[in-house]
């Protein structure tokens, strides 16, 4: 889905939600799911993300190399977590056990953005390139929880 202020996508992972959250909740495993190609390593932050976590990210974008600093503003264990970077944008997940396994939805939202920030994100592209990223983080997360050996579990 891409909204004016949001853009999601979900998928049926056959995986139980507490494999799937643990891959979240590590931010040195990010860079593993990272359907943007941008992440190249999680250069500071706890080995499993809380509420109000902090973690930092080396980041690439157009050979550019940069750094952003996240902070975990929800978190559900097994059901959510979402971090904001930038200040106000959030990544979202969403986790929802099925019959089968979990789905998992993931957010790139910007409504938080004030509205020439969100005209600008528009104008530049942001939401239409992040739909592909995020198709593309979430079928690697999909094929990284399902061939993952162990549990972790808190």
């Amino acid at each position: 889905m891409v909204s004016q202020l949001a853009v999601s996508a979900s998928i049926e992972i056959a995986a139980p939600a507490s494999r799937i959250f643990a891959i979240l909740a590590d931010p040195r495993r990010h860079v593993e799911i990272d359907g943007s190609h941008m992440l190249r390593c999680c250069l500071d932050g706890p080995d499993r993300l809380g509420l109000g976590s902090e973690f930092v990210m080396a980041m690439r974008l157009w050979g550019i190399p940069y750094r952003v600093r996240n902070r975990v503003v929800e978190f559900e264990e097994n059901r959510l977590i979402a971090w904001r970077h930038f200040e106000p944008q959030h990544w979202r997940f969403q986790l929802q056990p099925t019959q089968s396994g979990t789905r998992v939805t993931e957010t790139f939202d910007y409504s938080y953005w004030h509205l020439v920030g969100r005209l600008l994100l528009v104008a530049l592209g942001w939401p239409r390139r992040n739909k592909p990223a995020i198709t593309q983080t979430l079928a690697l997360l999909a094929s990284t929880a399902q061939t993952s050996p162990t549990e972790t579990s808190a």
